[in-house]
């Protein structure tokens, strides 16, 4: 995009996220530890995804899965063949007692993505191991520059996000949890080389109660008339233990 965008650049993707993920919130104010959800004053989006300690209520021993779904009605498929699999988290001790080693297994079979292992790790790996996922098929799909894309999500979590208190369900009752929404593409300059996909929209949902602390996380765009153009989500299972 602007001259950024070119074709070839998707291969690109992976090693551009995995560089500069935390470059995400780089320029965010750090706002003081939250350790309630729904205090007075709402946290950054940067300090619920980025900074905080998700893994500080995970023990040692446990598996943390993710239901992984990934489609799209554009008719040229560039995203390929609908995508319905699992991201698995396999949690040990870390060196401090706020942080985990984790062994990822991000999908199955054919479909296997490399991810990991990480190691003494206070967050959780899987907002970063999402969006590089999600920033290499979009790039693919839109010849587009990674980087470009990277910086505009990044600059969309830092100035146009909204974060707001939400209920989750957990263990069969309501908790306390945060909403995090942007539309990092809205008002592009570029707008109309997106494949009208400008209006792509990204929610995260929070919740120190639930084991890694990332209930769900989805980017999702429609065509005026509600068509899909793009779904994909990842989303806490509680059933799988």
């Amino acid at each position: 995009m602007r001259r950024h965008v070119v074709r070839g650049l998707a291969t690109t993707a992976a090693a551009l996220v995995l560089a500069a993920l935390p470059a995400y919130a780089e320029d965010a104010p750090k706002p003081a530890a939250v350790t309630q959800a729904n205090a007075a004053a709402p946290p950054s989006a940067a300090d619920l995804l980025f900074d905080q300690p998700h893994m500080k209520n995970t023990a040692p021993g446990s598996t943390i899965t993710y239901d992984y779904l990934r489609r799209s009605g554009i008719s040229s498929g560039p995203f390929g063949a609908p995508l319905d699999d699992t991201v698995v988290l396999k949690v040990a001790p870390g060196k401090s007692p706020e942080a985990r080693d984790i062994v990822v297994t991000m999908f199955s079979g054919l479909n296997r993505v490399p991810a990991g292992p990480f190691e003494d790790m206070p967050g959780n790996p899987v907002v970063s191991l999402f969006l590089e996922n999600h920033l290499r098929g979009l790039a693919k799909a839109l010849e587009a520059n990674p980087r470009y894309l990277k910086l505009a999500i990044r600059k969309g979590l830092r100035e146009k996000a909204v974060v707001s208190p939400t209920k989750v369900t957990f263990g069969g009752h309501e908790v306390d949890g945060w909403r995090v929404t942007t539309k990092p593409f809205e008002g592009d300059a570029l707008a109309q080389r997106m494949r009208g996909m400008d209006d792509l929209t990204y929610t995260f949902v929070t919740a120190p109660s639930v084991p890694g602390e990332i209930v769900s996380i989805e980017a999702a765009s429609k065509t005026r008339d509600g068509g899909e153009l793009l779904e994909e989500k990842l989303s806490y299972d509680q059933k799988a233990g």
